[in-house]
């Protein structure tokens, strides 16, 4: 026979409790959060320190399943006699499996039937985090899976049904969403559902059977390349906006004028912010590499000295999950050489002037560039000060993906 019973744990003491004896037991005495006054007994931990002896709020259930394998369960209760209907349940279905009317996969899915999506989600993220998937991945699938469950009602794992998610991507479809991110939402359901099945939380992948929508027949997004004098045009915008935009009155009169006043050390900070974005859409343009791949690449990632210089570009950073060495050109390692120079000179100014050991060189996980995350906005604002069009009359549209397109012209 199966029992139910509430665990008991230990925490430390808190920092002003009363303690006091009673029918020859030690108990604390102390106010909580929420200003509520705690009584517990006390208890002797392993280094001889006095802890609090305290009791879960809910019941849990020990029973043997039907391997004869002594099992516990929370059952969520806090009420005993609720407790011990779940025991029952529990019991049932291990005579069940027992009697071979259930197989042991159907029991273990039963026990999962009642925790809250939110629960599986996060035991599918630390899982991911475990098999060495980069934390952009796995903060794109929580997103991704936290809103089906949202608005198609994912409460617990019986709720992830085909009808309402074929329902929720038809209303994207019709508002607007491209058939590229609707069959991402779709690989994220269906990679979760393979998870809970291949953990013994689901019998089948509800979603093995829709379909994914056909992206050739519906580009949302065609990139094209710049042109010349695009690019002519763009670079030395990208280094004078930082203080162009702080020279720019925002309010009055002469709002718009461009006569505010910048202290010098402001000025300077600009001017280097400024350089800094012409040169990451310049190396963004000569080697491909996506807006991610570039902010991960540090000193050690550069070889500008070798005969022909290279990017060494780590696994793990890599869209393809593979390591590259990219080529760079002449022009824009001597360009790179340069800024990194620049980047050990205000070091080791800032070390001089704190009185600290000045560096004799960038140490190698430094990064070559502060990659902004809100890159394509400001490439946005790049383009309208410098005149170029974002969509050209076909409506191919210009971003920060589509520099990769001009590698031979620049």
């Amino acid at each position: 026979m199966g029992t139910v019973f509430k665990k008991t744990f230990t925490k430390p003491v808190p920092a002003g409790a009363e303690t006091f004896i009673r029918k020859g037991e030690r108990f604390a005495r102390w106010k909580d959060r929420r200003r509520k006054t705690r009584t517990a007994l006390l208890t002797v931990g392993e280094n001889g320190a006095e802890r609090l002896l305290l009791e879960s709020p809910c019941y849990v259930a020990k029973y043997r399943d039907g391997a004869g394998v002594v099992q516990i369960v929370a059952t969520g209760c806090r009420d005993e006699q609720a407790a011990r209907r779940v025991l029952a349940d529990l019991e049932r279905r291990a005579e069940l499996v027992k009697a071979k009317i259930m197989t042991p996969g159907e029991d273990a899915a039963a026990r999962h039937q009642d925790t809250a999506f939110a629960g599986h989600l996060e035991v599918y993220i630390d899982s991911l985090e475990a098999a060495g998937t980069c934390p952009a991945h796995r903060r794109e699938r929580r997103r991704q899976l936290q809103r089906m469950a949202t608005d198609c009602g994912w409460r617990t794992l019986p709720d992830l049904q085909r009808d309402a998610l074929e329902r929720w991507l038809g209303l994207q479809c019709r508002l607007g969403m491209g058939a590229r991110n609707r069959n991402s939402y779709l690989t994220f359901a269906l990679a979760f559902s393979n998870w809970a099945v291949e953990t013994s939380r689901m019998l089948g992948n509800p979603f093995d059977r829709v379909p994914k929508a056909d992206e050739k027949a519906d580009l949302r997004r065609q990139r094209r390349a710049m042109t010349e004098a695009e690019l002519a045009r763009l670079l030395p915008v990208a280094r004078e906006r930082p203080l162009l935009d702080a020279l720019t009155v925002r309010k009055g009169p002469r709002k718009g004028e461009r006569y505010a006043d910048v202290r010098p050390e402001v000025r300077e900070r600009l001017q280097l912010l400024g350089r800094e974005r012409a040169l990451v859409y310049k190396t963004l343009l000569l080697t491909g590499l996506r807006k991610g791949e570039l902010a991960s690449l540090a000193v050690a990632n550069l070889h500008l000295d070798d005969e022909v210089p290279f990017a060494q570009l780590h696994a793990s950073d890599g869209k393809n999950r593979q390591g590259n060495a990219l080529p760079i050109r002449n022009d824009l390692a001597d360009h790179l050489q340069r800024w990194l120079a620049d980047k050990l000179a205000r070091l080791q100014a800032e070390a001089v002037r704190k009185g600290v050991p000045i560096p004799a060189r960038l140490r190698p996980e430094t990064a070559n560039f502060d990659v902004p995350d809100k890159l394509s906005k400001i490439l946005n604002r790049d383009l309208r000060l410098a005149g170029i069009q974002k969509h050209d009359d076909r409506g191919r549209v210009l971003d920060v993906h589509a520099f990769g397109t001009h590698l031979a012209h620049f």
